[in-house]
């Protein structure tokens, strides 16, 4: 009988007032419905669309600013550059330097690489390995590395070996730097993770380290690119003069010196959109590939 009367109460409870109200007020509660973008807005989220205006006002900016100097010995108009750029690319000599310019590149890029992930291979797993890297670093990476192109023409000659020396001193710091630093801000949870699944040496550094600090790895190749191609260019200007051949640089130089601007300007001008490829196109990918996708902070 007492569990047929404690049923009954329970059936015959009052309802308490707060929730009747707010399920009515829930019911009367307008339904929110998403309003469409305008065409302005939606053309505005999308980055490329923005870079791309910008560099459009750029090249405005400079036309007129070159028709109001009106000495294209001084500061050709975009047009001029875009008229010098288009007949050496047709007549195959800036294409041609671009590409001397990159092959130089890509070596020594490559093996400043492959230097900084020994040099940071070896920090990661010695504490005499971490202090030749810090002692390195702390060494070299202040130094420009055009200022060892003198000492690089006596010791490798009038050659590519030359600019291949200064373009691994311009990388390899950069690069181990940041990996090293990304290899320390890994979790403490992580390492044991590796540690606990018997992962050492390379395979703990492949499999743990690299993937957990590739943000701050992909930020190293984008300073040691950023400095190897500047150096590659600013050291051309000098080892083209001394050899007789080169790159962008030589071809900058020589067109400076026959004082002809607007092809000095196209030279400049293939740099920049060499840069900008590299940065907004293979970076881009290879960030949208990994970090973004893995859902990491870059």
């Amino acid at each position: 009988m007492s569990d047929v009367s404690l049923t009954m109460r329970t059936l015959t409870a009052p309802v308490r007032p707060e929730f009747v109200r707010d399920a009515a007020a829930a019911e009367r509660a307008p339904v929110v419905l998403e309003k469409p973008l305008s065409l302005f807005v939606r053309l505005y989220n999308q980055t490329w669309l923005r870079k791309i205006v910008i560099l459009i006002f750029l090249a405005l900016a400079w036309e007129i600013y070159g028709r109001y100097l009106n000495n294209n010995l001084l500061f050709p108009t975009f047009s001029e550059t875009m008229s010098a750029f288009f007949t050496n690319i047709g007549n195959g000599i800036l294409p041609a330097r671009a590409w001397s310019s990159i092959k130089v590149l890509l070596m020594g890029y490559a093996c400043g690489i492959t230097l900084a992930a020994v040099l940071t291979g070896l920090a990661i797993t010695t504490r005499i390995g971490t202090d030749f890297l810090e002692t390195l670093t702390s060494m070299f990476n202040p130094l420009p590395a055009i200022a060892l192109l003198p000492l690089a023409l006596i010791w490798f000659g009038l050659g590519n070996g030359s600019l291949v020396f200064v373009l691994v001193h311009s990388v390899t710091w950069a690069i181990a730097l940041n990996t090293h630093s990304g290899f320390l801000s890994v979790s403490r949870t992580l390492k044991m993770v590796g540690r606990n699944y018997g992962l050492g040496g390379l395979s703990y550094i492949r499999k743990i380290l690299i993937p957990a600090a590739f943000p701050s790895i992909l930020t190293g190749l984008k300073i040691g690119w950023a400095f190897a191609w500047r150096t590659l260019i600013a050291a051309e200007l000098v080892f083209g003069v001394s050899s007789g051949s080169g790159g962008l640089g030589w071809f900058i130089f020589e067109n400076k010196n026959s004082l002809d601007i607007p092809t000095v300007f196209a030279g400049l001008l293939t740099v920049i959109i060499i840069g900008l490829v590299v940065e907004n196109v293979i970076f881009r990918a290879i960030e949208a590939n990994t970090v973004d996708r893995w859902g990491m902070q870059s």
